[in-house]
């Protein structure tokens, strides 16, 4: 007996210029492709639990407003991984140029704590922006950043 895919709530679905180049980001970033359609150009990629679509722009597409580059601005997609640097090595050996480097970032999460990770950005061919993250866990939150309660 087989188990059903897990399929998640919200799937982004992001329009795309030409579907093959960002297949080569995305195929970098360690995505899976769990299905594809040719008419029109469309893709379903998954890493771990995180899902994302990709279908080429074409006359019949949902598109609001003009298309203009960057895509996607005003957002960024947080991808949660096991390996940062991992993911990191393979897109620059690919030829993808981080938009800003890695480092390491605390979040106050509540009054007494904060939730730290080792993240990166970076755009795909289209300047949809990807933070790649690896959770550090949890600390406290140093006194003189204690939030108001």
């Amino acid at each position: 007996m087989s188990e059903e895919p897990y399929w998640n709530a919200l799937v982004p679905e992001l329009t795309v210029t030409q579907l093959e180049a960002s297949l080569r980001f995305y195929r970098a970033a360690g995505f899976s492709i769990r299905f594809r359609r040719e008419d029109p150009p469309f893709a379903y990629l998954e890493l771990g639990p995180a899902q994302i679509m990709l279908e080429q722009e074409h006359a019949d597409g949902w598109r609001v407003a003009s298309l203009e580059r960057p895509l996607g601005r005003g957002i960024n997609f947080q991808i949660e991984i096991e390996d940062v640097e991992a993911i990191a090595a393979a897109l620059a050996a690919a030829g993808f140029v981080p938009f800003k480097a890695m480092k390491e970032s605390w979040y106050a999460v509540d009054a007494q704590t904060e939730e730290g990770q080792r993240e990166f950005l970076i755009q795909d061919p289209d300047g949809y922006l990807f933070r790649f993250a690896q959770p550090l866990g949890s600390r406290p939150l140093a006194s003189d950043l204690r939030l108001a309660g």
